[in-house]
């Protein structure tokens, strides 16, 4: 009740009464610009400002940029809901942002500034959204959620060596990994919460019958088994001991979707496309043993994860998060579905690219075009919900 009496009485601009609205709208049109610039940027045409090599710069704006959005829009969504305190908004908020926006131009124009003021600069954003996190959760008592503030401080961690190893190295390769795998982890964690949980609620709701199977040890081991999985990877990507590894969490993360009724779930497509995201989960941990083993590319097991994981659940929480905070009905429009069609498109283009090396050309021409469609498809169908009042 103090939520909603604080909500109804902000009388600020629209786009900064809850997390979510900034941070999905700006991050997703910032998704679908870099993309496509990316693809100008590898084919020689252009070249950019920045201190990183062009190949970490992509990497670091999708990971730490798009990424950091994302997450910055569901926690200062989520730890509300977790805590019962009030929402961060109005000029907190704003600040928030305007740090996330400006550790996106100091990277991009580190070049001139100098690397070491960007990383002050774009490591101030996932440092503050950390700690406002920590403060609420902390002041409501709900101890058992300090575990996603320990992954976000992690990141940033992440974010910082990213800068340093570049740097030092010419290249990102352990910060990078790092960076992937504990999204991957987040991925993983959050899923975990919200793809069983709403597969029940929809099914109790419209279709009787076999539900997703609560959390239990079998997923504790499955986390487990996946978060080793992913340290073998970061510290050794190479190897038969890390392709076991990354096999059996495969295969685990396989069995742990079967037992979320996904199948059941067709005629939802705002259902639907949180156990098609996830599917990347394991998908990436099979290629990415396969790689292991010099069978593939490391790449196809990467972009799996971030294309396909990432991707596709972040576009999935932020249409339903979306949806369901400006009060309107939870379902897919066909637009929302082309959103959900191009994304997966986009990440099966890539991945394909990256194990047809001979097509690779136009197939990354297609995974940019259709990430750019979903992403820049998504800010113009919801930037009119993101921008007004909330729908009494």
């Amino acid at each position: 009740m103090a939520t909603m009496q604080k909500l109804r009485t902000y009388q600020g601009p629209a786009l900064f009464s809850y997390g979510f609205r900034p941070f999905f709208l700006f991050g997703a049109i910032y998704a679908g610009a870099m993309v496509p610039l990316w693809l100008v940027v590898f084919a020689g045409n252009i070249s950019l400002p920045s201190a990183l090599a062009p190949r970490d710069w992509h990497l670091h704006e999708m990971l730490f940029g798009y990424v950091g959005a994302v997450i910055a829009g569901f926690l200062l969504t989520a730890v509300p809901n977790w805590t019962g305190r009030l929402p961060i908004q109005g000029m907190p908020l704003a600040i928030l942002f305007a740090a996330w926006l400006a550790g996106r131009l100091a990277v991009t124009f580190s070049a001139l500034i100098g690397w070491e003021i960007a990383l002050a600069i774009d490591a101030a954003f996932l440092l503050l959204l950390a700690a406002a996190a920590a403060r609420e959760i902390v002041a409501g008592r709900k101890w058992n959620n300090l575990k996603v503030v320990g992954i976000i401080s992690l990141l940033a961690a992440a974010n910082i060596a990213f800068h340093v190893e570049a740097h030092l190295g010419g290249v990102a390769e352990y910060s990078t990994r790092i960076g992937v795998g504990l999204v991957v982890t987040l991925v993983c964690l959050i899923g975990g919460r919200i793809v069983p949980s709403f597969t029940r609620n929809w099914l109790a709701r419209r279709e009787p019958g076999r539900l997703p199977v609560p959390f239990n040890r079998f997923d504790a081991i499955t986390m487990a088994a996946g978060v080793g999985a992913i340290v073998a990877w970061v510290v050794a990507p190479s190897g038969r001991l890390t392709a076991a590894a990354l096999c059996i969490a495969g295969v685990l993360h396989v069995v742990r979707l079967a037992r979320w009724a996904g199948d059941r779930t067709i005629s939802d497509r705002l259902v639907l496309i949180l156990h098609i995201a996830y599917a990347f989960v394991p998908a990436g941990f099979l290629l990415a043993a396969l790689a292991a083993l010099d069978l593939v590319a490391p790449s196809a097991g990467i972009h799996a994860w971030t294309g396909g994981a990432i991707g596709s659940m972040t576009i999935a929480v932020m249409t339903r998060a979306s949806l369901g905070h400006t009060g309107q009905t939870l379902s897919a429009s066909i637009a929302t579905q082309l959103v959900y069609a191009s994304i997966v498109i986009a990440a099966l283009a890539r991945v394909c690219a990256a194990l047809e090396p001979a097509h690779s050309v136009p197939l990354l021409t297609i995974a940019g075009a259709a990430w750019a469609a979903a992403f820049l498809g998504f800010a113009l169908v919801y930037a009119p919900l993101l921008c007004r009042v909330r729908k009494p």
